[in-house]
Formats: C-alpha cells, structure tokens, sequence
C-alpha cells in the first residue's frame, strides 16, 4: 500500500477529521500518523476511522504527544538514555502509542532508538552539518574529509555499546506488548551519525531482537549517509537488511543533506530499490509541510510508474 504521512499537514490542521480527508481527497486509502500528532487531533482521528473515511497504515512514536507537548517531537524521550527515569517515559508514552494503534487499526508503530552521545547535545547537528559542510565544499574525497570521518566512526565506536544495551532491552520489553497487540515494530534508520543504531550494526541489532521487530528503511536518511560516506551504496544497504524489511519511509534528497522532498524531485534512484520492494511493504510518502499539493500529487504518481501501483 501507499500511504501519505501527517506529517506533511497535522501542524495546518486542528481537526483531526479534516486532517486525515484532505490526505484522501489525494487519492490516499491510507495515512500514517505521525510524530506531531497533539491530542487535540484525536477524537476526529477516531471519527474518521470509525466512520470508514480511511485506514492508518502505521503509526510513528510518540503518537499522541505527550500532553503538553504540541509539536514534533519523536525523540522526546530516548530508549537509549543513561537516566532510567527517561527510559521509563519512553516506554510509557510508546505504550500508549500501542494503545492509539490498536484503537485504529494499524499494523506497525515506527520507532527511533535512541542515540550515542558523541560530546554535544542530542539533537544538534553538529557532526551531521560539519560533514554535509565539508561535503558542499567539495571537500569529500579529500584526507581531510576522511580524517574528520575516521575520528567520528571511532568516536561512535568507542561510545555505543551502553546506549545499544538499553535500547535493546526496552525494545525486547516492547516487542513483547506488541506481540500480544498484533501490532509490528519498525526500526528506522537515521540521518544523524549520533542516531543508533549505526547503518552498519542494524543487521545485528535485529538479529537479537523478536520477530515481530523489523527494518523501517527511510529512503532519505540512507541517501543522506550515502552522500557522507557513512554507507558504501543505498541500494545495497536495502538488500542487506532485506529479510527483515517492513516498509519505507519515501522521500527524496537534494543533495547533500536536503530530505522530505517530493519523489521524483531530487537525487534518489529508486528505480535500483524497486527489487527489493514486495506487494507486503508498506510505502509511506513522508513529505515537508512546505511541499505543495500538486507536488504531493506528482511524487505518488512517480511512486507508482517506478515501484508499481499497489
């Protein structure tokens, strides 16, 4: 199935009903439900599942916010985290994800895992901008690029394992609420080198994890890691983690680090991820909240003449 995310239009709406119409009036059977989901949303959200108007895909941790919270905040709190208390928050409000899920249908929750801190805050680009910087500058292929690189993987190296342990013990915790809920777990790759896991230790991650926790791809961040170097090719990260597959997060990238763009509009060969993609995956286009109505009409249309209609 194609579905079209809500992030690209929960933060122009106050109506949860008219939200979730205006991605139908696009020609979407189905939407996901985002991580900028306020708990204003909800009711209508409910009123149009019930009433038929369109089936949810997936949702995207946290959804709902957290009360209180009324903007995108999908690492609020990190599964990752040395504070026990905000791995408790975590799984809290991840719960309470499930609890929304089940409430309308949907058949797998996208989460973030966490990160390793590598010296700055979470959150802050900063090695994330320095090396799209450098790349903009033309600087990629030379040894200072490859320095700056060699310092960060070790850096990460050296960091990781605690923030892996932790998130790998409340998703194991999580995974087995899922279970009982029928609903699915997807991993999702990440854009900044911070985020874990690391492209190169998801397969791994994975393998130690329950069934029922799969691969999330986003097309964009892997394009985005590819452009830095942090991975050899996108299309090969696709087929190495193939098995475990659960969906796609699409969108396109002007290049190096420009993502959430329409389809069809940026750098992305999709085409050369087509044989990876199965009747069984579910495809969510998950677009800025600048991109124009024509274009998200564009973009799925592209979607479907590359990766087939369903």
């Amino acid at each position: 199935m194609y579905s079209l995310s809500t992030c690209w239009n929960s933060n122009r709406h106050t109506e949860g009903r008219e939200m979730l119409r205006e991605i139908r009036e696009l020609g979407f059977t189905h939407a996901e439900l985002s991580h900028g989901i306020r708990m204003s949303l909800v009711p209508g959200i409910l009123e149009a599942v019930a009433a038929g108007e369109i089936r949810i895909s997936t949702l995207h941790n946290f959804c709902p916010l957290p009360m209180g919270v009324t903007h995108a905040a999908p690492n609020l709190f990190k599964f990752s985290a040395d504070d026990r208390r905000e791995r408790d928050s975590a799984r809290k409000h991840t719960l309470k994800t499930f609890e929304m899920a089940e409430r309308v249908g949907a058949k797998l929750v996208v989460l973030h895992t966490g990160a390793a801190d590598l010296g700055g805050l979470f959150g802050t680009p900063d090695y994330t901008e320095k090396l799209e910087k450098m790349v903009e500058a033309g600087l990629k292929d030379t040894p200072k690029y490859q320095k700056v690189l060699s310092e960060i993987e070790d850096k990460r190296e050296r960091r990781k394992a605690a923030p892996m342990q932790h998130a790998g013990d409340l998703i194991r915790e999580l995974a087995e609420v899922a279970g009982s809920k029928g609903l699915l777990l997807g991993i999702e790759n990440r854009e900044a080198v911070e985020e874990i896991p690391f492209d190169h230790d998801i397969q791994f991650f994975l393998e130690e994890l329950p069934e029922n926790v799969r691969y999330w791809h986003d097309c964009g961040h892997a394009q985005i890691k590819e452009n830095l170097g942090l991975i050899a090719q996108h299309a090969m990260h696709v087929e190495s983690l193939a098995p475990r597959l659960a969906g796609f997060h699409v969108h396109d990238v002007i290049p190096p680090g420009m993502d959430h763009c329409p389809p069809g509009s940026g750098m992305i060969n999709f085409k050369a991820l087509a044989p990876f993609v199965k009747p069984e995956h579910i495809k969510v286009l998950e677009l800025n909240p600048a991109v124009t109505v024509d274009d998200v009409r564009k973009g799925i249309e592209f979607m479907k003449s590359v990766w087939g209609p369903e």
